[in-house]
This record gives C-alpha cells, structure tokens and sequence, in this order.
C-alpha cells in the first residue's frame, strides 16, 4: 500500500469521524431544545427536569470538546500530508476556508479546467503541527 492510499483511507476515516461527531451534536441539541417542551407538555415542574437538561448541556459541552479535538487533528494531518508531499489529500466533499475556487458546495473548476482535482491551499503550509 503507498503512502498516498494510506493517506487517502485515514482522509475518509477523518471526514467520516467529523460528519459523526457533528451528527451527535445536532441529535443532543435537538433533545436539549425539546425538553423544555416535554417537561411543559407532561405538567412537571421544574425542579423534575433539571437533572435532564444538565446532562443534555454536558452532552453537548463534551461533543463540542471532542469536535474540537477533531479539528486539531485534521489540521496536524493536513501539515503531515504536506509534509510528505500528499497534497492532493486536502481535497473533500466541502468547503474550506480560504478555497478559491470554492471545491464543494456548487462550486466549479477555474475557467478552462474541466477535470483536475482542486487543492485546498488554505491548509497549514509547515509540518510544524506534527
């Protein structure tokens, strides 16, 4: 296996960990935002419910937290990919900051470039994160 399947599997095992941890995130938000209506609806006080939105704001606290661990990690492996020449890898189903043209979202390919793959030159340009 070369460098560049290697790197193109942990790319997809990345992105898949993303959508998932944001997917947890918007489900846990969703059950934070119906308790109030729940606990409302089944004629329970306030003090009943509490333990319930707490543990759903710890919830989310701690998925923000991991998210953010997520993001450090894509970052020290886009540095690691640049560094080993990989650059090709920084190319994904949506948009990063700073892409011009934008790679996902309707975007489309400059002017007179029908198929090449878009870099995303808006990664970390050292291996310093590494």
């Amino acid at each position: 296996m070369t460098r560049q399947n290697i790197g193109e599997a942990l790319a997809a095992r990345l992105y898949t960990a993303e959508a998932a941890i944001d997917r947890a995130m918007a489900e846990a938000a969703a059950l934070a935002a119906a308790l109030p209506t729940a606990r409302t609806e089944a004629w329970l006080s306030a003090v009943t419910g509490q333990r319930a939105f707490t543990g759903a704001a710890a919830a989310i606290s701690a998925l923000a937290e991991a998210r953010g661990h997520l993001v450090q990690t894509h970052n020290t492996l886009a540095a690691l990919a640049r560094k080993l020449g990989l650059e090709a890898l920084a190319v994904g189903p949506v948009d990063k900051p700073g892409d011009t043209p934008p790679v996902g979202g309707g975007g489309v390919c400059p002017e007179g470039d029908t198929g090449r793959r878009v870099v995303n030159k808006s990664l970390p340009d050292t291996a310093e994160l590494c």
